[in-house]
């Protein structure tokens, strides 16, 4: 990261796990500030080290959930908040971002999103777990495509190249990497893999 690293603060009610991602932040370029078991200490922490982000685990022991989060925002407005939990129920959702985070990341995803997500919300993007995406985003703000993209991710679905494809559609692969790339920035995509999945799980593939 060229940046300044950001200063997190890791709050979990295991003490292994709040172990094993801070060490990982660490290696990743990120400065963890601080460390909390359970939400009233997140929130002491939040007040002590000042930190740029709190990366909270969603249920912990004496302050938990939407309350946990709004406490954290009152305490630190600008701070970026992350959710990181287990829980797949998708009711908490819209939970989450209504109470003011910026990104939702499950635990079993690997450790490598939880850097993407991170990377993502300092940029000024909301992130989702792709496992709950469709939910998070919902009808009315569901990213979508131009028929061009969708008709190109389509083809890269089906396992064409980008040559086959401009051959198909009759356009140059230097237009179609460029669909492609316009559809990863729609759905905030790192690879047409990624791209793919996320089209075909929202439902904009045919």
């Amino acid at each position: 990261m060229s940046e300044r690293a950001l200063r997190c603060l890791v709050a979990d009610d295991h003490p292994a796990l709040v172990a094993a991602v801070s060490d990982f932040l660490e290696s990743q370029g990120f400065e963890v500030v601080g460390q909390a078991r359970d939400g009233v200490a997140a929130v002491a922490s939040v007040r002590e080290s000042h930190p740029d982000l709190a990366l909270v685990d969603y249920r912990m022991p004496h302050l938990e959930g939407a309350e946990l989060l709004a406490q954290l925002r009152e305490q630190a407005p600008e701070m970026l908040i992350a959710v990181y939990t287990a829980d797949t129920d998708q009711s908490i959702v819209g939970v989450v971002f209504e109470a003011g985070a910026h990104a939702l990341i499950l635990k079993d995803a690997p450790l490598t999103d939880l850097v993407h997500a991170l990377d993502a919300i300092r940029a000024g993007r909301r992130y989702v777990d792709p496992a709950l995406a469709r939910v998070a985003l919902g009808a009315s703000s569901k990213p979508s495509l131009t028929p061009r993209e969708a008709e190109v991710l389509a083809h890269v679905a089906d396992g064409l190249s980008h040559a086959e494809i401009g051959k198909r559609l009759s356009i140059s692969p230097e237009t179609v990497r460029t669909h492609v790339r316009k559809a990863c920035d729609r759905l905030n995509a790192r690879t047409r893999t990624h791209a793919v999945a996320t089209a075909l799980r929202l439902g904009l593939l045919r």
